[in-house]
């Protein structure tokens, strides 16, 4: 459904906590208009199928993302065990202006999966050739209210946010004639696909971004396995949390009768794969039902939720040069955990 003119946005009590603590906006303020795609009920009962009758049970990572799921990731970028976060944004802080020098004047920036946006904003501060921002998200709520977020503190940057799952087909707003597409695409999120799904991804995004366009993007190093499995095995147990939400969100959504304290958070490195495995172990033989099916248990059995593939530099440079892209520079952190990557649309 698309939203034809800009509404008359109700500032929440957040808007007002920021702009009382300095932000320049000017009250009222138009909220973004709203490209929606997001997936319908009958695309998510049929992933969760799918997923559950394989002969290793599966669920596709996409869908921890509701509103509490984006909240509590939020949460996990927070805990002291979780790198990634912190680092890509002390990176980010550090090379912004080469950054900026990089992509240049006259483009749009899109944003995959962009949750509440925060190392965007380092971009929307700095970069001098942005003309429009457009954040892209699964959950409509958390991108809605971090676009109206957005609108109020960078008023003289045009936001269009699309509510659809990146993974899929989906249009972007019309762009002006001479006007470059940059990707970006925080985070390892990258990590979560297959290497082979992982090329096609970036092959997607190569023409999408098309002649002159780019994509920068985080990417998580190889690195100690030790901290790995901290990061990802906090001791508050957040992400045993955000796992288990998944759960509850399909009791929720779709007749599910999960009972989650039969099901544990297992998280660890696979050293031969080179990628965290995420898990949902049942602690005991049961079975459960969602909608019309029922899925059958053995205890120890584990649903896999999700994947997260690390990098050398080289690897991923491999892995972008197959999918159209030429690396064109990379910066790390001194302690070389995390990388965040330009790559250009190879001519």
């Amino acid at each position: 459904m698309f939203i034809d003119e800009w509404r008359q946005a109700v500032v929440d009590k957040d808007d007002l906590d920021m702009i009382a603590h300095g932000s320049s906006a000017t009250l009222p303020v138009a909220e973004p208009e709203l490209h929606d795609f997001e997936p319908d009920i009958r695309t998510f009962y049929a992933d969760v199928v799918k997923g559950l009758c394989g002969d290793v049970k599966s669920l596709p990572c996409k869908y921890f993302y509701d509103a509490h799921g984006s909240q509590l990731f939020d949460d996990i970028c927070d805990l002291e065990e979780y790198y990634p976060t912190r680092t890509e944004l002390g990176i980010m802080n550090d090379w912004v202006d080469e950054i900026g020098d990089l992509l240049g004047n006259d483009f749009r920036l899109v944003e995959y999966g962009s949750g509440s946006s925060l190392k965007t904003r380092i971009l929307l501060e700095r970069l001098k050739g942005l003309d429009l921002y457009v954040p892209v998200d699964i959950s409509r709520s958390h991108l809605q209210q971090s676009a109206r977020r957005l609108s109020v503190d960078y008023p003289n940057v045009p936001i269009i946010p699309v509510c659809a799952d990146y993974t899929s087909t989906f249009a972007l707003p019309a762009r002006d004639k001479g006007e470059r597409t940059i990707v970006y695409f925080p985070g390892s999120t990258i990590g979560n696909f297959h290497p082979s799904e992982a090329r096609e991804f970036l092959t997607r995004i190569a023409e999408q971004c098309g002649t002159g366009g780019g994509l920068l993007i985080g990417v998580d190093l190889k690195k100690d396995p030790a901290v790995l499995n901290a990061a990802y095995n906090d001791a508050l147990g957040v992400t045993a949390a955000f796992n288990l939400n998944l759960l509850t969100r399909i009791n929720r959504e779709l007749g599910g009768d999960f009972l989650l304290n039969y099901f544990e958070h297992n998280a660890f490195y696979n050293v031969f794969l080179g990628r965290i495995e995420m898990h949902l172990l049942s602690t005991v033989k049961q079975n459960v039902r969602v909608g019309g099916e029922i899925f059958h248990f053995d205890e120890g059995e584990t649903i896999h939720t999700e994947c997260s593939y690390k990098y050398t530099v080289d690897e991923f440079a491999e892995l972008a040069c197959e999918a159209g892209f030429r690396q064109m520079s990379v910066w790390t952190d001194p302690n070389e955990l995390f990388s965040v990557q330009y790559l250009k649309v190879a001519e």
